[in-house]
């Protein structure tokens, strides 16, 4: 099959049939990409998540063209980003087309409220996964507490976060190389 049109469908499947957003759609995407096709390498897969979630936009979208672009460059990226934005783009505007039909349908609503735990357990998944990648452990376990602390219940901006955990990376691989 010829690769555009496999990741075209492999992202038109998974942005079609995942509730959630970019952090439920991390699993599936991992699984297809790195590990049933092997397409990109687990560490190389951790680091496009890390720069996609920094990047503006959306996590999905943004993963999605970076992948595309590894696989196939600027036609890559543009068909990997049209399959995962264009399932989005057809459900939101059927619903805005039919939404005044099922907005106080009961089934719809108890349907919604029974998928949104569902939700939780898809964006905690890739988390564990990734801690496992990153090599986090009892040293380095710290830093994502107190990095999910600070943003939670001080309500510190990510951005910040993430310019500081540069700044600390980069120190302390120059204070490692320094002492070899």
């Amino acid at each position: 099959m010829n690769v555009y049109i496999e990741a075209f469908s492999i992202f038109f499947k998974i942005g079609a049939f995942t509730i959630g957003g970019g952090y439920a759609m991390v699993p599936l995407i991992e699984e297809e990409i790195v590990v049933k096709r092997d397409w990109i390498s687990k560490e190389d897969f951790i680091d496009l998540l890390a720069i996609s979630q920094s990047a503006p936009g959306i996590l999905a979208v943004n993963i999605s063209i970076f992948i595309g672009y590894r696989l196939r460059g600027i036609r890559g990226s543009i068909i990997t980003a049209l399959g995962t934005i264009l399932p989005s783009f057809l459900i939101i505007l059927a619903i805005a087309l039919f939404f005044h039909n099922f907005k106080e349908n009961t089934f719809v609503e108890r349907i919604f409220k029974g998928i949104r735990p569902a939700v939780v357990a898809l964006i905690a998944a890739p988390t564990f996964s990734m801690a496992k990648s990153a090599k986090i452990n009892r040293y380095n376990i710290w830093i994502p507490i107190v990095s999910a602390l600070l943003i939670w219940l001080l309500g510190f901006s990510p951005i910040w976060i993430i310019i500081a955990a540069g700044i600390g990376g980069y120190l302390f691989g120059c204070f490692r190389h320094s002492k070899n």
